[in-house]
């Protein structure tokens, strides 16, 4: 039997969980089955192409040298090294001018090309996990394509959703600043003009990093998978 590698439940991504905090919102586990939710975002022609991986004979393997396992560590390490040491989340003036004048653009452009650089590396070591995959045994190479369907059936729906996030850092974002100006009767705050945007920054971190995690967590799977066959 082919048994495939499975995300963590919703309620426990961290992602779920941060954007969740920020809209003081609770995150519960969805009444439906992982299958059943599946079926609503499968197309029906996604549900031949999975039925036709999983009921085709089992096919013989071929030997591929050598494993992704090094390169998954390293590319997910430098992803995550950019996250943190991007130059953009240091530099705060503490000019209280400047707090109105602060614009998310610069960061709405940031977060992009971090989704696109993330797009970008997580693609290729799922191709190459199910490479490895398909060489170690029949059951694993059935493994391997059923994975490359769900991949291919769930990209957009995936895409879709994360093309929200943007938007929510927004939103955490302008509350943030709000919070900091002045107040209107004219009350003196101990807090610096601009305490929130170092904050902000910490919260960008945790939400690209978060999302990091979730991306890779079908690579995470391909690995569980590959070494244990």
């Amino acid at each position: 039997m082919v048994q495939v590698p499975r995300r963590p439940a919703f309620a426990d991504s961290a992602l779920v969980r941060l954007l969740a905090r920020w809209n003081e919102a609770e995150v519960r586990a969805p009444a439906a089955s992982t299958a059943e939710r599946l079926s609503q975002w499968l197309a029906w022609t996604d549900a031949i192409a999975l039925s036709t991986v999983l009921n085709a004979p089992v096919a013989r393997a071929k030997a591929v040298a050598g494993t992704p396992d090094d390169e998954c560590t390293r590319v997910r390490d430098g992803l995550a090294k950019t996250i943190r040491e991007d130059s953009l989340y240091a530099n705060v003036d503490d000019d209280p001018a400047t707090t109105t004048m602060v614009d998310f653009a610069p960061y709405r452009l940031r977060y992009l090309a971090r989704q696109q650089a993330m797009e970008a590396g997580v693609g290729p070591l799922r191709a190459k996990l199910r490479a490895a995959l398909a060489a170690r045994s029949p059951q694993m190479a059935k493994l391997a394509t059923v994975d490359a369907v769900m991949e291919q059936a769930l990209v957009a729906r995936e895409h879709s959703l994360l093309a929200t996030v943007p938007a929510m850092l927004e939103k955490r974002f302008k509350g943030l600043r709000q919070a900091a100006l002045p107040a209107p009767d004219g009350a003196e705050t101990d807090a610096t003009p601009m305490a929130w945007l170092p904050v902000f920054h910490q919260d960008i971190r945790d939400l690209l990093l978060a999302e990091l995690d979730f991306r890779f967590q079908p690579v995470d799977g391909l690995l569980e998978a590959l070494r244990s066959s």
